[in-house]
């Protein structure tokens, strides 16, 4: 299990270099082949002066979870970076939706009806597809956003064929208190149902977890990152 701590005061190239190692043996001991898993820097809280190491190190994705923390940085990043994808993790309000569209290559948090036929409308307005991810509240708890799993096949087909959203995958964050693996196997069973061939689980406590249950995103933070003091 990655301990993220461990990586906390080493450089950035030694940090990334350590978590894709962890991510390339996990893949290893799944058969898989470590380039079908795509390592989302999670880079909320974290200033420009901790995410340009990062970037320094080979790294061209990353997560926010804040569309107005997103504005404050990654506009002068993605200039001087052009090729960084930037994934939107966090909830998403309806009036935060225009800048979503405008700002990430990827929203991961696509929950519910009136979300899903806001962003149609303003990827139309705006001729900017980025691509969804359905967000899953597989333990179905109450305080946390997502789709419940009873309601996702109906969900999909919605965005799909109403809304003709660009749906490639399934999101889910486990509750903190449970085994994180049924999570996880559940995720990837309702994206082979759906046929979609993406599945975004695993964080830091767990990415590894995530991998050899077939993990095509993992999302990392603290490992990756150090805070200017």
């Amino acid at each position: 299990m990655n301990d993220a701590a461990s990586h906390t005061l080493a450089p950035a190239a030694e940090r990334l270099a350590a978590v894709r190692h962890e991510i390339e043996v996990a893949a290893r001991d799944a058969r898989r082949d470590p380039a079908d898993v795509t390592l989302v820097a999670i880079s909320k809280t974290f200033g420009i002066e901790a995410i340009e190491p990062v970037i320094a190190a080979g790294q061209r994705v990353f997560g926010e979870n804040r569309v107005q923390e997103a504005e404050e940085k990654y506009p002068a990043l993605k200039a001087d970076y052009p090729d960084l994808q930037l994934h939107l993790i966090g909830p998403l309000q309806t009036n935060k939706a225009r800048d979503a569209v405008a700002l990430f290559d990827v929203i991961e948090s696509v929950d519910r009806e009136r979300l899903a036929a806001t962003l149609a409308k303003e990827m139309a307005r705006a001729s900017r597809r980025p691509d969804c991810f359905i967000q899953v509240n597989t333990g179905e708890e109450p305080q946390k956003a997502g789709i419940l799993p009873a309601e996702l096949d109906a969900f999909v087909a919605a965005c799909r064929d109403t809304h003709k959203l660009p749906v490639v995958g399934l999101m889910c964050i486990p509750p903190v208190d449970e085994e994180p693996a049924l999570h996880f196997a559940l995720l990837v069973k309702m994206a082979a149902r759906n046929g979609l061939a993406k599945v975004s689980m695993g964080m830091s406590a767990d990415y590894e977890i995530a991998v050899r249950l077939g993990a095509t995103h993992v999302r990392v933070g603290s490992a990756l990152f150090v805070a200017r003091h």
